[in-house]
């Protein structure tokens, strides 16, 4: 049984999270959760607000946070705070470093640029955010004609809020299998990842 977690903070975007929640929780269901156990969590264990007011109350805290064989770390307006926090920073960079990949959504590459993991790699990130990730990680080299690209090794950078759908789904077929992947976007009816050849 591997673990999933997703990092959740104030000024989230819903989708950012909810949508790989969707397709890990979905994928796991389908394998009679046999492959992934799959949580949120936040830097502790209090409600966060999200963008648009939806309240959630993550899992873990970063403290007390189970082992993680792959992270989910999503943007918003939050990820502007989260990357003034060096605490929270250095506690996600040391789980980072442990994980088979991680990957994030939107304006969480914030983070993982904050975190110097995109320094002379590829990344894509929410239209939006392009401007500002040249102050966060000036070296990094973006890709806004993506919806997703691999940035190194270990990292996985998706474009704006429903890009992290498709970003996860293709860490569900490299991951566990094209089967797998495409039982789980059938299920979600999610044509553009099973119109691909």
């Amino acid at each position: 049984m591997k673990h999933l977690g997703i990092f959740i903070f104030d000024g989230v975007e819903v989708l950012d999270f909810a949508g790989p929640f969707e397709v890990f929780s979905v994928a796991s269901q389908l394998s009679n959760y046999q492959t992934l156990k799959v949580f949120t969590f936040g830097a502790d264990e209090s409600m966060i607000r999200t963008v648009n007011g939806l309240q959630v109350l993550p899992d873990y805290g970063l403290k007390n946070l189970p082992n993680c064989d792959f992270l989910v770390i999503p943007g918003g307006v939050g990820s502007l705070k989260v990357i003034q926090q060096p605490p929270v920073l250095d506690l996600l960079k040391s789980r980072i470093a442990q994980t088979v990949w991680t990957m994030s959504v939107c304006s969480g590459a914030r983070i993982l640029g904050k975190l110097g993991l995109l320094d002379d790699r590829p990344f894509c990130t929410h239209h939006s955010t392009f401007e500002s990730m040249k102050d966060v990680s000036p070296s990094g080299i973006p890709k806004p004609e993506l919806r997703f690209v691999q940035s190194s090794d270990r990292i996985y950078t998706a474009a704006g809020i429903s890009a992290g759908i498709d970003l996860s789904l293709y860490l569900v077929e490299q991951t566990f299998g094209l089967d797998l992947a495409r039982q789980t976007a059938d299920w979600m009816e999610y044509l553009p990842y099973l119109n691909q050849p």
